[in-house]
Parts: structure tokens; C-alpha cells; sequence
């Protein structure tokens, strides 16, 4: 059976473009060109999803999303918002008032299909899986920016908010920032189970994991210069990755800029890496070298995350950076810093400073990606 879309527009040609694209699909369509309408419809036919204009003269979609979200029997209705209005702020108010995700007309139908279809899934019920232990990802930046430390301990919150139980490892000795960045100066949790001995270390581990107030658990690198003297090798950097796997859910690296030989040997043995890049010329150009060492080493696949600081980007801009780069990009984040700067005040994740922000949702949906 396929599943039912309700496309709320009050364009009757928008609403019989996006109908006939959606059935050609296989998906079963009706439409409603008002806000009314719309939530007439939802009450006497519950859709599988909404895809949700914002401008309609009697009810904007801000509105009706809002009324949707208030009702129990159809709050977990999946909504698009799908509109020409581009603002961040306009974006902002979609999710506050609740929409699951937000795209700007005009788009390639491609993208909207895969959007319906990922959002789609995410509501679908799924088999349990067996326990298998935890996901590792690893999180390499091409060239310095935001820093692998935001998007590490983000990744980390927005793995909370899927129920998941996530930790982060810092494994950078004497040059730890995941503890700077959340206010916290002088532990040495790292150091502390390399002091260990063997048959000891595992428990060590367990008990240097040091929980922090957001609800993520951190193995820390102190910021000790000393602590740089230790040296850490390869094959024990991944032994820990290892038994942290068996402590959490989803543990999570900062692997920093470098291609060490520690980030060599994580990077082919960690579930997922991804390679963040700004869709600037040096940062380009330095993910190109990293993405041709990496896959010359192990043939590691790698994922792609663009941070992107512009409110705005020319149509078909993302391609060129496909193009350039040789493969799809998993994710497009926007980045706030304002807001990023506000949680470093706070010592918070973006992501547990202010969940609302388009940044943090982002971020929710690239966690759902990757640990599942």
C-alpha cells in the first residue's frame, strides 16, 4: 500500500506540479489549498505526511503546523515545510512551531523525493536489532573552522535526542580541547587509563568516563602539555575505541585536522568517518588531498558534512562541491555562530544549549544517519 501525502498549497500550480512528480513516485496524493482545508482533511483522513506551505492567506502553515502538533492522535504526522520563504528565521520558526524538516522552493524534485522518503522512514516501525555494541564515528576536519570539537560533542547531543547513549574521546594528549570547550581544566582521564596496566585498563576506562551535565559521557585528553610526552600508538588508540564501543551506545572522536598515524590507523577501523569542509578553496582543496590519502591507505569510504556559514547559496553551488570532491555530500549544516558562541560560554553542545536552532536539528538528522 502506498503511503498517502497531503500537499497544503494554496498555488494550484504548485499543487499539481508537486501531485503529479509524488505519484509518479508511487506515492497516493490529495491536497487541500487552505489552512482550514488542510486540517479538515488530517482529522477525517490522517496522511502518512504533510508537506506544508507557509504563505496562505487564511491560516499560515506555521499556524496549522502548530494545530497538528497540538492534536494527540496526529502529532506524529511527519511535516514538510516547503516554501519560497529563505530567511534563517523563517526557517527557524517552521521548527519551532514543530515541522520535522524545511526546504525553500525552488528545489530538484530528486531532493524533495528523497526527503519524503528518508522522513517517511524515519516513522516507519522497524525490527529490533540484536545487540551488537556501540557505533564508532570519527569526525576529521579538512582544514581548521568550526572546530572537530563543536561538531564532535554536537553530534553527540543530537545522538541523545535519538535515545541513544553517546560519548566523546578526545585521545589528543596534552592538547585536549572537548574538556576546554565544556569548562572543565583538569582531568586526565586519557592519560590516567594509559597508566594503567593491562589487565586493569578496561576498568580504568569505565571509571574515567566522566559524565557531563548535557547527559554525554567523555573520555578526555587534558590540555597538560606534558601529557603530550606520553605518546599515544596507534594500536592502542584503537584497543580503547574498542572497549568504549562496549560502554555506550555510539562513541564518538575528535580526530582533529591531522592525518596522524593515530588518525590513520581510527580511520580504518572506526564505523563511520566523516570529513567536515567549508565550501571555501583552501578548505576544498585540502579535502581533496585528505580524501586521496585516506582512500590510498585503507579505501575507507567517507562521508562528507558542509558546514556552510552564508545565509543563502546559488542554486546548484552544492553540486560543484560534489563535483569537485568526487561524491555525494551526507550533510549540509548551517552554521550559527552566534549561537555557538553562546554555548561556549555556557559550556553546553549546541545542541543541548539550544535545541531549536536549524543547526541543531540539522545535526539531529545527521545523527539519526550515522548511528543507526
Amino acid at each position: 500500500m502506498s503511503e498517502k501525502i497531503l500537499i497544503v498549497d494554496d498555488d494550484i500550480e504548485s499543487l499539481k506540479l508537486i501531485g503529479l512528480m509524488l505519484q509518479r513516485h508511487g506515492f497516493t496524493v490529495f491536497a487541500a489549498n487552505s489552512g482550514i482545508q488542510a486540517l479538515a482533511k488530517i482529522k477525517a483522513e490522517p496522511p502518512d505526511l504533510v508537506i506544508l506551505d507557509v504563505m496562505m492567506p487564511d491560516m499560515n502553515g506555521y499556524e496549522v503546523c502548530k494545530r497538528i502538533r497540538a492534536m494527540p492522535e496526529l502529532r506524529q504526522i511527519p511535516i514538510l515545510m516547503f516554501t519560497a520563504k529563505t530567511l534563517i528565521d523563517d526557517k527557524v520558526a517552521g521548527f519551532e512551531a514543530g515541522a520535522d524538516d524545511y526546504l525553500t522552493k525552488p528545489t530538484h524534485p530528486a531532493e524533495l523525493t528523497a526527503r519524503i522518503r528518508t522522513m517517511l522512514a524515519r516513522t516507519t516501525p522497524q525490527a529490533p536489532k540484536p545487540a551488537l555494541g556501540g557505533r564508532s564515528i570519527g569526525i576529521l576536519g579538512s582544514k581548521g573552522g568550526i572546530g572537530t570539537t563543536t561538531l564532535a560533542l554536537s553530534l553527540a547531543a543530537a545522538a541523545l535526542r535519538t535515545e541513544k547513549r553517546p560519548i566523546v574521546a578526545d585521545l589528543h594528549l596534552g592538547t585536549g580541547g572537548v574538556g576546554l570547550q565544556l569548562g572543565i581544566t583538569d582531568n586526565s582521564g586519557l592519560a590516567n587509563v594509559l597508566n594503567a596496566t593491562p589487565e586493569n585498563r578496561h576498568q580504568t576506562l569505565n571509571r574515567e568516563l566522566l559524565p557531563h551535565e548535557s547527559g554525554i559521557r567523555l573520555l578526555l585528553g587534558s590540555a597538560n602539555p606534558k601529557e603530550a610526552q606520553m605518546g599515544l600508538a596507534p594500536e592502542t588508540a584503537s584497543a580503547l575505541v574498542g572497549g568504549l564501543k562496549t560502554l555506550g551506545d555510539v562513541v564518538i572522536c575528535d580526530l582533529g585536522t591531522r592525518y596522524t598515524a593515530v588518525n590513520q590507523k581510527l580511520i580504518s577501523t572506526l564505523d563511520r568517518v566523516l570529513i567536515y569542509v567549508e565550501p571555501l578553496e583552501p578548505s576544498l582543496i585540502a579535502a581533496q588531498n585528505l580524501i586521496k590519502a585516506i582512500k590510498g591507505d585503507s579505501q575507507k569510504k567517507v562521508d562528507l558534512v558542509v558546514i556552510n556559514r552564508t545565509v543563502a547559496k546559488p542554486q546548484g553551488a552544492w553540486h560543484d562541491v560534489e563535483t569537485r570532491l568526487g561524491q555525494e555530500l551526507l550533510s549540509i549544516v548551517a552554521y550559527v555562530p552566534e549561537v555557538a558562541l553562546q554555548a561556549q560560554e555556557a559550556h553546553q553542545p549546541i545542541v543541548s544549549f539550544k535545541p531549536s536552532a536549524i543547526f541543531s536539528s540539522q545535526m539531529v538528522k545527521l545523527a539519526e544517519d550515522v548511528t543507526a
